[in-house]
């Protein structure tokens, strides 16, 4: 049986990508962690703060020592904090920098699950006071050559992470976009697939959240926006954004925030659709 390493690093951030992840409804998480879900191949997590039983200066040790090996994919969830070379986040006695660096040296290749590590999200926002930056960033910054795949998303739906390590598994191709994200979840605009379409066809605008309509002029970022949440849903493809009468606010590009704020604001752009 061969085991796939993994170590799941936590930087600056809410869990909410691995809370999305844990809420998986297509493949449940125990499966990722205990069968083949490719034959021949398990998973083997060394290291995810939120989820293992053990805590303390022990399993940073673990992590670090299994790293030494080399043989490894690093999927790290969160921001990164740089000013004043780090300091406003750390790991035990380490920074988040500090462990990035040594770690994204040490792997095999980086997946950067939720807008966060992928784009700097949130805490990237204006005037991050913290200096966060997102991963890629960081390691092209160091001259830390690494194949980085980014799962962009506040949170990014679980069926994004799994599709695409379960094809890093099985070796099939993995075609990515400019941003390094995959096609096969990130390949058309939220505004091709939407159910509202129509009424953007139609120029029926809606000009609040009670009336129908498209929800353009209420700020949905959906005609900018990459992702197959309407054809995916959440929850168990119960529902997603727009269904549930909000507009996109276009969380998997790298806009978000501060290029899609105000959130309930019209975005002016030239062409939409196209």
């Amino acid at each position: 049986m061969e085991k796939i390493n993994v170590i799941w690093f936590q930087a600056g951030g809410c869990t909410g990508c691995t809370i999305s992840l844990l809420n998986s409804s297509s493949l449940k998480i125990k499966n990722l962690l205990l069968d083949e879900i490719v034959p021949g191949k398990i998973i083997s997590l060394i290291f995810q703060p939120t989820i293992m039983a053990g805590s303390g200066e022990k399993v940073i040790e673990v992590m670090m020592e299994e790293s030494y090996k080399k043989d490894f994919i690093l999927v790290v969830e969160g921001v990164i904090p740089t000013k004043d070379n780090g300091i406003y986040g750390r790991v035990g006695e380490k920074t988040f920098l500090e462990i990035l660096c040594d770690l994204a040296e040490k792997s095999n290749g980086i997946i950067c699950i939720g807008s966060c590590s992928s784009f700097g999200g949130i805490p990237k926002g204006s005037p991050n006071p913290t200096g966060c930056k997102s991963v890629k960033e960081i390691i092209d910054e160091k001259g830390i050559e690494k194949k980085v795949i980014n799962i962009p998303g506040c949170p990014p739906h679980p069926d994004w992470f799994l599709g695409t390590i379960t094809k890093i598994i099985a070796n099939l191709p993995l075609e990515l976009d400019e941003l390094n994200r995959p096609l096969d979840f990130y390949g058309k605009l939220i505004h091709e697939n939407c159910p509202r379409r129509p009424y953007f066809d139609k120029g029926k605008f809606a000009k609040s959240f009670s009336e129908e309509g498209c929800l353009y002029l209420l700020g949905c970022k959906g005609p900018f926006t990459y992702a197959d949440c309407p054809i995916r849903e959440w929850n168990g493809g119960i529902n997603w954004c727009i269904k549930n009468n909000s507009p996109c606010f276009g969380c998997t590009e790298t806009e978000f925030i501060d290029g899609n704020s105000p959130l309930f604001k019209r975005k002016e752009i030239e062409k939409i659709g196209e």
